[in-house]
């Protein structure tokens, strides 16, 4: 029997990420993950992949408050449920909304990132949803998360692919919600349903990763030999995908409302 063996979330879109001992689960996946994204005037949003100094910084949720650091500077705090004006924004393909949270913010950012930038957080008015391509028919609503509303990945194929490195790295490389331990490296790939109680998770896609994999999620240093992508291209590259897949999408299946805890069994199909 597989268990959960750690839970996290990311709030602002491609900044540091929390842990938790549980979390709740929503229709878009965990609760106030990527509910919060960084956009280039115009409503562009931004990555780690091109802006890296975004992993030091540093997310808190206490009560309904956001609270973002940053080395050097002072925390800047926002209202989870910040007023301001709704305007289109752009995650790859998708245009949505997003509900600006005001100059103090959008100052902050540019002054930690180097460049005028606004924060914006989801406007319900108008969802996302996933790629019917591989959730199916059936539209599912999805945060400002690249494309899925939950990634899992299991412990053993860190542990399997840190074999193969020259170093070791942590999970946070690879930013998972759903770390899972008990079943084998990379059996994630094909298990296409996942329970823990009233929680069931479809598994809809393999992950395929990017240059955020490569940078140290604490400093926002890029590794110099590309590093895990180079060593993964050798065994775990998806000619479908075009890239090297870690990780499996999945969709919120049934139990939205319901909570995930560390150490709750996970049946797998």
């Amino acid at each position: 029997m597989a268990r959960i063996a750690s839970l996290h979330f990311y709030p602002v879109k491609s900044c540091r990420g929390i842990t938790v001992d549980a979390l709740r689960m929503s229709e878009t996946g965990p609760e106030w993950d990527r509910r919060w994204m960084i956009v280039k005037p115009g409503g562009l949003f931004i990555t780690q992949r091109t802006h890296p100094a975004m992993a030091t910084i540093a997310v808190a949720l206490e009560g309904r408050l956001l609270r973002l650091t940053a080395p050097g500077r002072a925390p800047l705090e926002v209202p989870g449920d910040h007023d301001g004006p709704s305007g289109p924004v752009v995650v790859w393909k998708s245009e949505c909304l997003g509900i600006d949270a005001g100059d103090e913010a959008g100052a902050w950012l540019s002054a930690v990132l180097g460049e005028p930038l606004r924060l914006v957080r989801q406007d319900p008015a108008r969802p996302r949803f996933a790629n019917p391509d591989y959730a199916g028919p059936d539209p599912h609503p999805v945060s400002f998360a690249d494309a899925y509303p939950v990634l899992l990945i299991s412990r053993a194929s860190l542990e399997d692919l840190n074999t193969r490195l020259p170093e070791p790295i942590p999970m946070t490389r690879f930013r998972p919600n759903i770390v899972v331990e008990g079943i084998p490296a990379y059996a994630e790939d094909t298990m296409t349903r996942f329970r823990a109680g009233p929680v069931v998770l479809r598994g809809i896609k393999r992950c395929d990763r990017c240059s955020i994999t490569t940078t140290d999620q604490l400093t926002g240093a890029r590794h110099p030999e590309q590093e895990p992508i180079r060593t993964l291209k050798a065994y775990r590259y998806d000619r479908r995908l075009k890239g090297v897949v870690f990780g499996q999408n999945c969709l919120v299946e049934s139990g939205v409302g319901e909570r995930l805890a560390v150490g709750d069994e996970f049946a797998i199909t």
